[in-house]
């Protein structure tokens, strides 16, 4: 069985909001407050999207758990979508933040805390020179703008279905006939995105190489694996040609580790051995403040220093007030050294093995033809009986109504769920209780779906 009855799925879905409700007074309350000012009634458009007729609360969060406005602890697999992998308020972050505080937060300079944080990064991911941002999406704005301006060249290529912030570049798609437009929900794009992106197909070497022969792109911008559409790993030796073909054209290989970073405590940059011209790293080395990072070769950040003028420096578009503010740069050097360590990836990993078999066996035992995925911390399952070899495959497998009764049904028996997937992160605080409730919460839904 690999599609469950569309109307079992929303009779499931009924029944299970009505228990979100009925268990919920206080945070439907807070929903309904948050309706009379809020757009979408949240904070941001996108937290409209959680299952259920509300999105809960959160009153107080720690370590792999969280408690929501009606006193009700749930386990957090989804943990900020890496912004929180550390654990919410790991002991040492919240004391550099607290020790940080009353030494004032941003300045527009440096702290003795920014040479370390670049110095740790430049450790894990081997590439020498950093620079600080507040998210992972100005990160990639920045390089793009770097790129283009070092090689004279106008257009990106991006991975099909991939996902990289809010960067325009990266809103774009092949249509049936191969061609790149907008991405559906592309809201606003300020030129038809064929004038500056090419997209390929992830794992297609020879549409990278058809793209790169054109001579018009300046970078090719990419996670090691996709995520953002489910996790899609790479075929045996295809960095390794992405690599190659990028030298060989003169363009920049931009490795995004933002959500990649669960591969280890340097991302599958340092995982896979991989070499690339530019990382970008975001969310999680903050340990839940914001800041992002991108880092260099020497070449490259000597190239840039030359090419800039002094004198423009502020107004090309790189840039930001509160990059690199003193609270940021406190908390990620912190986090860095103390928290996201090679032995707390060793356990986070062990832990994503005991999820994935526990989903694994329950698949097995009801005949459910889905697949499990693992990319170090963090893994998941899709309704397709292979894993995706690219994006268009991972995107044609989902099926949203499903997913959105999987994840309302382990929310309503406290398990949290990363938004729009069916993932799960493990943190240094995650425990075996934590990953068997999921298992518990999972066999009930496959029960309830082929019964």
């Amino acid at each position: 069985m690999t599609t469950p009855d569309p109307a079992r799925v929303r009779d499931l879905i009924a029944a299970e909001s009505a228990a979100l409700v009925a268990a919920h007074p206080r945070c439907a309350e807070l929903a309904a407050q948050g309706r009379e000012h809020l757009t979408y009634g949240v904070p941001m458009s996108w937290m409209a999207k959680w299952p259920g007729p509300f999105p809960l609360s959160v009153a107080h969060a720690q370590g792999a758990h969280f408690t929501c406005a009606d006193g009700i602890d749930h386990v957090d697999l989804c943990l900020g979508d890496t912004g929180a992998m550390c654990g919410h308020a790991p002991a040492a972050t919240l004391a550099a933040i607290t020790a940080q505080l009353p030494n004032g937060l941003t300045a527009m300079l440096p702290t003795p805390d920014a040479a370390a944080v670049a110095g740790l990064l430049a450790d894990r991911f081997g590439v020498p020179r950093w620079q600080l941002t507040l998210t992972a999406t100005d990160a990639n704005r920045h390089v793009l703008r770097y790129a283009r301006h070092l090689t004279g060249r106008p257009k990106v290529v991006v991975m099909d279905y991939c996902y990289h912030g809010t960067v325009d570049e990266a809103f774009a798609n092949l249509d049936e006939q191969g061609r790149t437009v907008a991405r559906r929900g592309n809201i606003g794009a300020p030129v038809d995105p064929a004038l500056t992106t090419i997209v390929v197909p992830y794992n297609d070497v020879d549409a990278l190489a058809a793209a790169l022969a054109t001579g018009e792109v300046a970078a090719v911008l990419m996670e090691p694996a996709l995520t953002n559409i489910g996790i899609v790993l790479p075929d045996p030796g295809y960095l390794e040609a992405v690599r190659r073909l990028t030298r060989q054209a003169g363009t920049w290989w931009v490795v995004d580790e933002t959500h990649t970073l669960c591969a280890g405590h340097g991302g599958c940059t340092r995982a896979w051995g991989l070499d690339p011209d530019v990382v970008v790293i975001g969310k999680t080395i903050g340990g839940g403040v914001p800041i992002g990072a991108f880092g260099m070769t020497e070449g490259l950040a000597r190239a840039v220093e030359e090419r800039i003028e002094l004198e423009d420096i502020d107004v090309g578009g790189v840039g930001g007030t509160l990059a690199g503010n003193a609270l940021s740069t406190a908390a990620a050097r912190a986090t860095l050294a103390q928290v996201l360590t090679p032995d707390a990836f060793d356990q986070m990993v062990t832990l994503c093995d005991r999820w994935a078999d526990g989903v694994q066996q329950v698949l097995e035992t009801f005949g459910l033809d889905w697949h499990v995925t693992r990319l170090g911390a963090r893994a998941e399952y899709a309704f397709s009986a292979q894993p995706p070899h690219d994006g268009a495959q991972a995107a044609a497998a989902d099926d949203f109504e499903l997913q959105q009764y999987l994840h309302l049904q382990a929310l309503v028996r406290g398990v949290l769920l990363t938004p729009f997937h069916n993932m799960a992160l493990m943190s240094p605080a995650t425990t075996a209780a934590d990953v068997d409730a999921h298992t518990a919460a999972f066999e009930a839904a496959a029960r309830a779906l082929t019964a």
